[in-house]
């Protein structure tokens, strides 16, 4: 439960947008005790905000570019404690349904202060929306993947993932720089990233871009199985037998 005053992060890309809600917040500030934590145009610099401390609850916009705001929530919820959440958005039906199937509760621009006190006196008493909660909610592929180290939530670009293996209960997340460990499903994540990623074993998802060929293994007899080289990378990542047709269908 969260005790006021509610210290509040303002997320929206539009300035006269996030101008508008510290005008509501003054607003509502007569009735229910409340401070501006900070403010963010993107979602990158709203998670460092959050991050650092001190935000109770984070208004979202959903529509931003880049990192929108239903995937800036589940990057948040890897924060400890997370921030509660409360997403704004203009009309959209998809939108609306999604957050009132899910019960996760938005404001519908224009937002009036009164029913932003009644989402804030409400999100008091609420705990944040569950990871599945969220991703239930998602409408396209998230822009990163995010990792928690030593009480920080890094942002890993999608673009630069090479491969994406399951060990154990995490998936270990391979750049051409280095690797993190993020507890998610590699079927959710295959089926997220249908068009980035190829299951070559059932184990471990590639990069289609940073795929640049396939060499048997076993030296120069290369009678071996066959293995995927990727771009940036010396490791080779055996195909197993199940998936030998990846290497005829992406073969260059």
């Amino acid at each position: 439960m969260i005790s006021p005053p509610l210290r509040v992060l303002i997320v929206d890309d539009e300035a006269p947008a996030r101008s508008r809600m510290r005008d509501l917040l003054a607003d509502v500030s007569v009735a229910l005790p409340v401070m501006i934590a900070g403010e963010a145009a993107t979602g990158r610099d709203a998670l460092q905000i959050a991050g650092a401390g001190g935000v109770d609850v984070a208004l979202l916009d959903v529509r931003m570019p880049g990192m929108d705001g239903i995937e800036l929530a589940q990057h948040m919820q890897k924060l400890e404690p997370p921030p509660a959440v409360i997403f704004t958005t203009a009309y959209e039906a998809y939108a609306i349904q999604a957050f009132e199937l899910h019960v996760v509760d938005y404001l519908l621009k224009p937002i009036k202060a009164a029913r932003l006190q009644e989402a804030l006196s409400r999100v008091m008493q609420s705990a944040a929306p569950s990871p599945e909660v969220l991703r239930g909610m998602q409408y396209a592929p998230r822009v990163c993947l995010s990792a928690a180290e030593r009480g920080k939530v890094h942002l890993i670009p999608v673009e630069d993932v090479l491969f994406l293996r399951a060990e154990l209960k995490y998936v270990t997340v391979r750049t051409a720089s280095r690797e993190y460990l993020i507890e998610e499903s590699l079927t959710q994540l295959e089926q997220e990233f249908q068009d980035r990623f190829v299951r070559v074993h059932r184990n471990c998802l590639v990069a289609r871009a940073a795929i640049r060929g396939f060499e048997r293994a076993g030296g120069e007899a290369g009678e071996g199985p066959w293995q995927v080289v990727l771009a940036g990378l010396e490791d080779r990542i055996p195909v197993s037998r199940r998936q030998q047709h990846v290497v005829r269908e992406l073969a260059r």
